[in-house]
């Protein structure tokens, strides 16, 4: 199965700048969205949820770092990577950044090569995130109080049907299952085949 193209939401208020990393990132099979300042970015993820965001720092109207201070404040956007990007390299200006709510730094002028790399290894490590809330997601519906039919075992589950525990587990978790006999289960059968035998 391909994997699909991670989507980038590039927010900068000089064209120049867009047009050289929307050239250089579609050559390396991203999706691009464009803001020209933080108000439009705002706007823009109101109907899109791109996997990471590129931010300038010094924007008209919205500095990026108000900007990101909102984009982390709505809980449909919080977890949204955020890369900034400035000429700005001070450790009060890094220190709030990361106190807005980002991730990174890229310095002005920029090395495409490096955007790449750091693009690349904070959505590894979004990916891993997601991957690890999922697991406990998994976990999490496992946990609690299961219905289970006294007579015949098996467990009704949240939309009321029921299923084998079998079924059930593999539908909620990555276990997988092998038959046998316990102790007490195999001395019953071996009982059961000398009773058909003796007939």
């Amino acid at each position: 199965m391909e994997e699909k193209e991670s989507v980038v939401l590039i927010v900068d208020d000089q064209p120049g700048n867009l047009k050289v990393l929307l050239s250089f990132l579609m050559r390396h099979h991203f999706q691009i969205l464009i803001a020209e300042n933080g108000e439009q970015a705002l706007k823009v993820l109101d109907h899109n949820h791109p996997d990471i965001i590129l931010l300038d720092v010094m924007m008209p109207l919205m500095d990026g770092f108000e900007a990101c201070r909102r984009i982390k404040a709505n809980k449909d956007t919080a977890n949204i990577p955020v890369i900034f990007m400035t000429a700005l390299d001070s450790v009060e200006d890094k220190v709030a950044g990361f106190e807005a709510g980002g991730v990174d730094y890229i310095a002005k002028p920029f090395q495409q090569v490096e955007v790449l790399a750091r693009l690349n290894t904070h959505l590894a490590l979004r990916r891993k995130e997601q991957e690890l809330e999922q697991a406990l997601a998994e976990i999490k519906s496992l946990s609690g109080i299961l219905p289970i039919c006294a007579m015949c075992k098996k467990i009704r589950d949240d939309k009321g049907y029921w299923s084998q525990v079998e079924e059930y587990i593999s539908t909620h978790s990555e276990a997988q299952f092998s038959h046998g006999y316990c102790p007490e289960c195999y001395q019953e059968e071996i009982k059961k085949i000398e009773a058909i035998k003796l007939d």
